[in-house]
Order: C-alpha cells, then structure tokens, then sequence
C-alpha cells in the first residue's frame, strides 16, 4: 500500500499544483470570498479525516454557549439527503449525517446545528442570525468562499501535518502552506506525559507559520449505557467503530480491559445484517462478563439498526471523550475575546 501510494506520486504533484493554483485565486481576490456578519470560528485540518474535529468542536460549544447561541454548520458527511436543513432530535444519521446529529442530541435546545454542502447558502439559509449569536464551522477549512473570522487548525501528534504529503500518496487535502490561513495551531491526540522536550521538537517544526500553538489530548469519560442490560465489573470489550482513527480509544480500552475490535470504514451507515453479525461476535465470548462498546458518532448511525429487543438482551455501552487542553485558561481567552470583540 505505501508503496502503490509512492507510485502515484506524480498524481499527488498535479494535485498539489491545482490546490495551490486555487488558493492563489482566492488569496489574490480573483475568487471572493465572503465574511459572516456574526462571529464565526472555522475548526478545520489539512489533512483527510481523524484529527478531532467533532470533540473540538463540542469543546467549543461548551465553551460559549453559556454565553452566546451557538450555530453549528457542517457539511453532515455521509446523509442520504441535499442541501440545506435545519438539524432536529427526529432525525436520523443518514437525514442529517452523524456528527451534527450527535451535536444536536447532546447539546438540544441549547445550540442549532444545520447541515448544507455549500457552506455559503447554509449561512444564507441560516440568516437573519439572532443577537449574540456565533457560528462554529466544522470542517470548513477548504471551503474558501467562506472567509471566517477566527481559524483553529487541527492536526495529530502522530501525524502532523508538516510532515505529509498531498493526496494520494500523503493524506494532505492542501499544501502544508495552506497552515499560514491559521489562527492558531493545536496538536491533537497527544500522549498524556508527552514531555517538554517532545513538545519543543513540534514548536521548532512550525516555527516558521508563526502561529500560537496548543497541544491537546483526549480524556475518556466514564462509559455510558444505552439499553436497559448492564454488566457490572466486566472484564473483555468488544469495541465496534466506524470511525477514522479509532486506535486512541482502542489502546486506552487495552489499558483494563481485554479486547475484541470490529472496525468498519469510517461514516459507514450500519446495517442489520452489520448488527447480527457484531451480536454474533458477540456470542462467542464465553463468560457473561462482557460489554460492547461504541463511539457516541458510531451509535448516531448504529441505532438506525436497532430494535428494543436487541437493545434488551445485548450490554451496550457509549465510550464520552473530550478535549483537554493544554494552558486552557490562555486558549478559552483568545476565543472569547475574539467573540466579544464583533
């Protein structure tokens, strides 16, 4: 596989030269770009999926939404539906698509989340905003007819982007330029004890984007049951994800636990035939001191093949994560006070 991608990399220079061609477009004005009227954060990446978007984002609605209506708009990957819509709890994952439905049930009446492909005519659809109102982007960050006011670039501790390459042979959707459109930088994933020495290596590579860089881990929660069986003091987990990068959440289980994993692509939309097959597996482990675990996105499409009896003789369970940030104080304050300041 590395070495097909190798192979293509003629491909990856053509892809590279029409991406930079295009963003020349826009950053010398040929192409307009256009401003929202309110606040509005863009939380993006350079590189293909797995960077932590969705728990940066939550993060960020946790953060303001005390303060200020929060409008979530994002692209709602993998829905079956087109254009704009307005997210609500009836929905289902392939209506909306996982991550702004798993925005919307978390957060209910106390944010809007809206699902449009052309972020532009979302935000149109979108207006008149209410007062006090900011508007996170999820995953914007190549949608450059939007011009947003505040950019937080997202990239892994064990996959930065400064040392990959553009698609197919690396995982870059743009040049490693395209970091100079940041506001600020933050590494996420990153090990728990990561030393000060590990972290200099990383400010020495993007010194020269002249960027506020913060470095970020994930913090797992306890987990959550979704059925009515339960299993105390268990002790083997079988994990079912669908998701980019599950190998976080995969060694964080390993800790305590002994593991089984089914993996699917990423945004796969379950089936049923999906589900008899995970219960199935599920089966054949011989002591009924076992659990099922999943991700809060995965159960967003994992319940379209549910049904209460299901939900009744198997002990499923939703693994919470969130975002820990390093100097959280000095990252809380930069957002604020962009908001408060429009």
């Amino acid at each position: 596989m590395v070495l097909l991608r190798w192979l293509l990399f003629p491909f990856s220079f053509l892809y590279l030269l029409i991406g930079s061609a295009r963003n020349a477009l826009y950053n010398y004005r040929i192409l307009h770009s256009q401003s929202p009227t309110i606040p509005s954060i863009c939380i993006g990446n350079l590189s293909v999926g797995g960077t932590g978007k969705s728990p940066m984002t939550n993060y960020l609605i946790e953060l303001l939404k005390s303060e200020q209506k929060v409008i979530v708009l994002s692209r709602g990957y993998g829905r079956s539906s087109s254009g704009f819509l307005l997210v609500n709890e009836s929905h289902s994952s392939q209506d909306v698509g996982d991550e702004p439905l798993a925005y919307k049930l978390e957060h209910s009446e106390s944010i809007s989340v809206a699902v449009s492909e052309n972020r532009w005519k979302g935000i149109e659809a979108l207006a008149p905003f209410s007062q006090k109102s900011v508007l996170l982007l999820d995953d914007a960050y190549q949608h450059r007819s939007v011009c947003p006011g505040f950019t937080v670039l997202l990239s892994t501790y064990d996959a930065p982007f400064y040392n990959d390459f553009v698609l197919p042979t690396g995982n870059l959707r743009e040049g490693r330029r395209g970091a100079n459109r940041a506001d600020i930088i933050v590494i996420t994933k990153c090990p728990k004890d990561m030393s000060q020495q590990q972290k200099q290596v990383v400010l020495d590579k993007l010194a020269k984007y002249k960027k506020k860089v913060f470095f970020s881990s994930i913090t797992y929660s306890p987990i959550i049951p979704i059925g009515k069986l339960q299993v105390t003091d268990f002790d083997q987990v079988l994990l079912v994800t669908g998701i980019a990068n599950p190998f976080p959440l995969l060694e964080h289980l390993k800790n305590s636990h002994k593991i089984a994993h089914i993996n699917f692509p990423d945004h796969h939309n379950y089936s049923t035939k999906d589900l008899v097959n995970i219960h199935q597996k599920f089966d054949t482990f011989v002591n009924g001191k076992s659990i099922l675990i999943t991700t809060s996105k995965d159960y967003m499409r994992l319940k379209n093949a549910f049904d209460e009896n299901e939900l009744s003789n198997y002990p499923w369970y939703i693994q919470p994560m969130t975002v820990e940030i390093e100097n959280e104080n000095e990252f809380n304050q930069l957002i604020k006070q962009y908001v408060r300041k429009i």
